[in-house]
């Protein structure tokens, strides 16, 4: 089976302003590295659908989701918080990326495809029950794993976040719930200021100190979350897939390169196949340097689609 790209033209109208690093030539950088790679044309493409409300309002308030639609601007920008803006297109272009979860979850449950990338944005680890927060809206990932539980009646998934910033709205959406184990390597001290303090039997956070390098980042994955995810079993895996700890990223100080990010990803294959049929959702989070995040996703890729 091919592996699943999601994606939709409306990832690219959501624009936060001149300047911004969350942007929509994020989108295009990956397609563009897809193509010159020559991985584009082998993945089995669909349209990101919008989430619905119910889809929504599993990991998200009513109040919040209300508050949300509210706040968009008929023209211009509107700021949530110093970092995240909405301009007249955002609502539709975050309807549309936790939609792409929702697809890539039903993709790999049916058996229609063995894993998936979401190519969309706005990200959404750092978005919580109430709040936007961190260039995000709604939360993606938690959208597709309360998907998964809730709509496909599944009782073990796993969360691996490998984003450079921690992801307190996963964190904080799932806290509670053992049914979700969620590994999350990020820099620290680092926005958003958390993470490091708040483990319990099925949230496993692995801070990293400025300017680790890939032997660490490695070290930490091999020894925190492998054995974990493998007495865990998973029943299927998420990945918050953020690429902003590549050392050519200046929105932080960790210094993996793309074979730090192949290799992961194949560690994280090895659980799939042993526990989950080798299901795997993926979906982009950060990653601000334009030709590394397309290289980076593109090894991501390369792994998952066994290419």
């Amino acid at each position: 089976m091919q592996t699943a790209y999601i994606s939709h033209p409306s990832c690219l109208l959501h624009d936060m302003g001149r300047g911004h690093p969350e942007c929509p030539a994020r989108i295009k950088a990956i397609e563009d590295q897809l193509i010159a790679s020559g991985l584009y044309p082998f993945l089995q493409h669909h349209d990101a659908p919008r989430a619905t409300p119910e889809q929504l309002e599993r990991v998200h308030s009513t109040a919040y989701l209300d508050a949300l639609w509210s706040a968009r601007p008929a023209e211009g920008l509107a700021m949530l918080d110093a970092d995240t803006w909405m301009n007249p297109r955002t609502w539709e272009a975050a309807l549309h990326a936790a939609g792409a979860v929702v697809l890539a979850t039903d993709l790999v449950m049916q058996g229609r495809a063995e894993s998936a990338f979401c190519n969309v944005r706005p990200p959404g680890h750092h978005a919580t029950r109430d709040q936007a927060m961190g260039f995000c809206f709604f939360n993606n990932v938690a959208v597709g794993v309360a998907h998964a539980l809730e709509h496909h009646g599944l009782e073990r998934v796993a969360v691996v976040d490998f984003d450079v910033h921690h992801g307190n709205g996963t964190e904080a959406i799932f806290r509670d719930d053992p049914r979700v184990l969620l590994c999350s390597s990020f820099q620290h001290p680092f926005y958003p200021y958390s993470g490091a303090e708040t483990a319990n039997s099925h949230i496993l956070p692995a801070p990293l100190p400025a300017y680790t390098d890939g032997a660490g980042f490695r070290a930490a994955i091999t020894e925190k979350f492998i054995p974990a995810l493998d007495e865990f079993k998973p029943q299927l895996i998420f990945v918050s897939a953020g690429f902003d700890a590549h050392r050519e990223d200046d929105m932080a100080s960790l210094k993996l390169v793309e074979a730090d990010y192949a290799w992961v990803t194949q560690e994280i294959k090895k659980i799939a196949t042993a526990h989950a049929q080798r299901r795997i959702v993926s979906t982009l989070e950060g990653g601000y340097a334009l030709h590394a995040l397309g290289r980076s996703v593109a090894a991501h890729i390369r792994v998952l689609a066994d290419m």
